[in-house]
């Protein structure tokens, strides 16, 4: 059964601005710079609960930051937030893109600022979160305004790659049972570019062959087309998050940036009462703590293990022994 998505996020639709009248006082270099949060890590990691976590408990909105999520429709697979997992906290540049069209990192650095500014300006806390690392590279590093105006607290949400990969392979269940095969039928078209807007999404060119041969093969063939597109779906899924991680170690090492690592393993290991105890023990609390701290210009950083560089190979060798994983579980 579909879930009733984003009505109650408080989706926010950010005016143009006129920068004729731009107050140039916000540029002045000696001002005391803005505050901006943001949550990253690999796919499935926990980045919209932490983020609305934070935003229930600091005077705060959500900007999204997931180059998928940015796209109107397909809901399950780009597994955007729920009405109940929004918390009634506002939501910005979630579902706002033209399917058709390519959303670019241009394009979210625009959406981004004029959002952070309406945020602001009314004294509330952007918390920019997803798995985009490429749009927040590009907003942090390649917009003078934004470097100039605004000083950056990043929280990265970590998982054991083992634990994320079984995680993963049961959430793609989770997915198809929820509707994820309808959900993509709908938007089937044979002559479709996979390369183009929400159609790049994983979980809709992998379902290709499946849905061309459905209706002129038999149901035996028909279900292991469908078995080979979701074992390919959770496949693709868990290669995007070693590329996730590979991305942030270059942020870190390379760019330099000050990633506040929180370990959310436990979180991910533990059931019911005992993973939301592990979850506020190791990410909520930790996160709270640091955050509180940058808010009120204040360097009082938690004892968080500070990660040690992951060479891409190792990345990379951890995609092998996931693939194994998915194939393991068909």
């Amino acid at each position: 059964m579909m879930r009733t998505i984003l009505s109650a996020c408080k989706q926010v639709q950010t005016p143009l601005l006129d920068i004729s009248g731009l107050n140039l006082e916000l540029f002045n270099p000696r001002r005391r710079k803005e505050k901006v949060v943001f949550v990253i890590g690999a796919t499935g990691t926990g980045k919209s609960k932490l983020s609305i976590d934070l935003a229930t408990r600091f005077p705060s909105e959500i900007i999204n930051s997931d180059k998928m999520q940015v796209y109107k429709g397909l809901h399950i697979v780009t597994n955007k937030v729920t009405e109940e997992e929004c918390r009634g906290v506002p939501h910005h540049l979630l579902g706002i893109a033209d399917p058709n069209t390519n959303f670019t990192a241009m394009d979210f650095c625009h959406h981004a600022s004029l959002a952070i500014q309406s945020i602001t300006a009314r004294n509330r806390h952007p918390i920019i979160a997803g798995g985009s690392n490429s749009f927040i590279e590009a907003l942090v590093t390649d917009v003078p305004e934004f470097k100039s105006r605004y000083e950056c607290c990043f929280l990265w949400v970590d998982v054991s790659l083992p634990v994320l990969h079984r995680f993963v392979s049961e959430r793609v269940d989770r997915m198809v049972e929820a509707g994820l095969v309808e959900e993509v039928k709908r938007i089937f078209d044979p002559e479709a570019d996979y390369s183009r807007g929400i159609r790049r999404a994983i979980g809709v060119p992998e379902m290709d062959q499946f849905l061309r041969g459905e209706r002129i093969v038999g149901d035996k063939i028909a279900a292991q087309y469908l078995r080979k597109a979701i074992a390919k779906i959770k496949e693709n899924t868990c290669k995007l998050a070693c590329s996730q991680l590979d991305k942030i170690h270059r942020l870190q090492n390379i760019r330099g940036w000050k990633i506040h690592r929180l370990d959310a393993t436990e979180a991910f290991l533990k059931r019911g009462d005992d993973a939301e105890e592990a979850w506020e023990k190791h990410v909520a609390g930790p996160s709270m703590d640091i955050v509180g701290c940058f808010l009120r210009h204040q360097d009082c950083v938690p004892n968080i293990v500070v990660p040690v560089p992951v060479p891409s190979t190792a990345i990379i060798g951890s995609t092998v022994a996931m693939t194994a994983v998915a194939a393991a579980s068909h």
